[in-house]
């Protein structure tokens, strides 16, 4: 025997057996615990197939809710066409088949291949007229209405038309337009060429051009040189009228930067209306040409709202970007502490924003509270959504030049509906110091102004002061109202306001200007660009942000280390949580409940 043959190393041979007993145990130790992992792995599904079947889950619930209320096929149809676009993101990341062969699912899935029909969205197909009103909604500076009127009338015959003579000028076709970038329309010139974004009728008492189209949009020139032309179109005339363009009106400094040729450059361009059409109203469209009988290669739909009774106020807001920052709940509570202060509407501009950010967008455009407007750059100005990020944060003159459009677009627009008009950032708020409202804080600043001189101004401007982000960290949350509430627990500011005139915004009298910048009017009306800096005991700028500005880098330190409590904003705070917290559970945004 073996262990006979051992001999006197026996103790040896009992060693090496049992580390050979050893070794062998923890190898199938680890043999049982690899294939338990194995297993669990083959259980457990992965987050994509987590996904999936939570999705299929809520698609048989929503099916079978269906068909015990009797719904037809097209209802799931339109459920499962909603759900694909709603779940766009989840498409993107991999479930885009599992999205497709959903929209075959039928009531019973185990029938006959033969059998099953899939669930399409069966709607008639848009009658033409159904089909204008959808792209006059997206592209409103289109005059599709009168373009069906007009274009039915053939080319005129060697008539007069304003001070120029022009035969077979025909109504632009919508066909024949130049479209660039979705929003704009192009004219090129011998010297230059034009990005047109809108035109509006411009007939306030204190112009003295008189009536007029003001066009606003960019030209790849500065100080540009080239003569143009107006072609007004007039509802039920045949032919147009014909002026040469009276002035391109720069919105810009050349000190701040840019002033370079084939850099597109943000203009407000005049063009008059001739006396004999002066009680005719606005022309339905214009088109700028170079010469006066050309054949354009745009046409804009001459805007001119004009309600019989102004509202207050108008907040305009510029291009939003914020691509993949989620500000849904900021924005919530800007835009009903705006409200509460006394805004009747906020107009936004679009140009690429974080899915959550639309959901808040749509829900307050619903109940008319603010208007959204897509936005682009013109040119060849990057618009895919990562560059356009990142070509607006490198190019800050050129982000700088492109937001005057927006804003001056929105101040054309509603000039006649609004008494002021305000522009702001959703990080800003301007806020009555001893008032409840804007409109209890004007009635106090125009009695003050008319004291010094009786005249009313183009601006009144508002100083602004930091609540810096940090100034909280040191002192911690208050208790009482919600950590999502971001202007409510940011309640301790710098204690020194940034210089007068500088980053302040301002309430406009749209009755007097022409040109808006960011912080000022840039050309105005009557008696120049007066403004009334309002004191900072009756109101001031509270801008909520994470640093200063950079131009005040060096500074910011004197503002972040000398700071004071300051709570005027809750004095809103029942009514601000209140309507916050409403609208985030109406969306949902704290989960199933």
């Amino acid at each position: 025997m073996k262990w006979q043959n051992c001999g006197g190393v026996g103790s040896r041979c009992v060693r090496r057996a049992l580390l050979f007993v050893f070794v062998w145990g923890l190898v199938m130790i680890a043999a049982v615990q690899f294939r338990h992992v194995e297993n669990s792995l083959r259980e457990t599904p992965t987050a994509e197939e987590s996904a999936n079947d939570l999705l299929l889950d809520d698609i048989y619930r929503r099916r079978e809710i269906m068909k015990n209320r009797g719904s037809s096929s097209l209802g799931l149809s339109r459920y499962l066409l909603q759900r694909s676009s709603a779940d766009s993101s989840f498409s993107n990341s991999g479930g885009s088949s599992l999205l497709t062969t959903l929209t075959t699912i039928s009531n019973n899935p185990t029938k006959n291949p033969s059998d099953l029909e899939p669930l399409l969205d069966k709607r008639p197909a848009k009658t033409e007229e159904e089909l204008i009103e959808e792209i006059e909604q997206r592209i409103p500076s289109l005059p599709l209405a009168y373009w069906n009127k007009n274009s039915k009338y053939p080319a005129g015959q060697s008539k007069t038309k304003g001070n120029y003579s022009c035969s077979n000028l025909k109504y632009p076709s919508i066909y024949d337009i130049e479209f660039n970038n979705v929003y704009w329309q192009t004219m090129r010139t011998g010297n230059g060429t034009f990005q047109l974004f809108g035109a509006y009728y411009d007939r306030r008492k204190l112009s003295r051009i008189g009536p007029a189209v003001r066009i606003v949009g960019m030209i790849d020139r500065i100080e540009p040189t080239v003569k143009t032309h107006c072609q007004f179109w007039y509802d039920g005339e045949r032919d147009p009228i014909i002026v040469e363009t009276l002035e391109y009106k720069y919105i810009w400094y050349p000190k701040w930067g840019n002033y370079k040729q084939g850099i597109y450059q943000p203009y407000v361009i005049a063009c008059k209306i001739p006396q004999s059409h002066w009680s005719k109203g606005p022309p339905a469209s214009v088109s700028m040409v170079e010469k006066n009988c050309d054949t354009p290669s745009n046409n804009l739909r001459v805007i001119y709202n004009k309600p019989e009774r102004k509202k207050d106020f108008a907040v305009c807001v510029k291009g939003l970007d914020f691509l993949h920052e989620d500000l849904s709940v900021r924005l919530v509570e800007w835009i009903e502490l705006i409200s509460l202060l006394g805004a009747d509407k906020i107009f936004f501009y679009q140009l690429q924003v974080h899915p959550n950010v639309t959901k808040i967008l749509d829900h307050y455009q619903k109940l008319g509270m603010v208007h959204v407007t897509p936005l682009t750059l013109p040119g060849g100005q990057p618009n895919v959504p990562a560059f356009q990020h990142m070509y607006l944060t490198k190019k800050t003159n050129h982000k700088r030049q492109n937001e005057l459009i927006p804003y001056n677009d929105c101040l054309y627009k509603h000039m006649y509906e609004y008494e002021y008009i305000a522009l702001l950032d959703v990080d800003e708020v301007i806020m009555p110091v001893k008032d409840a409202t804007w409109q209890d804080l004007m009635k106090r600043v125009l009695q003050k102004a008319l004291k010094i001189r009786n005249e009313t101004r183009a601006s009144y401007n508002v100083r602004n002061v930091y609540f810096l982000d940090d100034l909280l960290h040191s002192h911690g949350y208050f208790k009482g109202m919600p950590k999502y509430m971001h202007m409510l627990q940011h309640v301790y500011r710098s204690q020194n306001f940034t210089k007068p005139n500088q980053y302040i915004k301002c309430f406009h009298n749209p009755e007097r200007v022409v040109t808006l910048h960011n912080h000022f009017p840039l050309a105005c009306l009557g008696a120049g660009c007066t403004s009334y800096p309002i004191e900072t005991e009756d109101a001031q700028l509270q801008h909520y942000r994470a640093d200063c500005v950079k131009s005040l880098k060096k500074t910011c330190v004197q503002y972040r280390e000398n700071s004071v409590l300051d709570t005027t904003i809750w004095r809103y705070k029942d009514q601000l949580i209140e309507r916050v917290t409403r609208t985030l559970e109406t969306l949902g945004f704290f989960g199933p409940s």
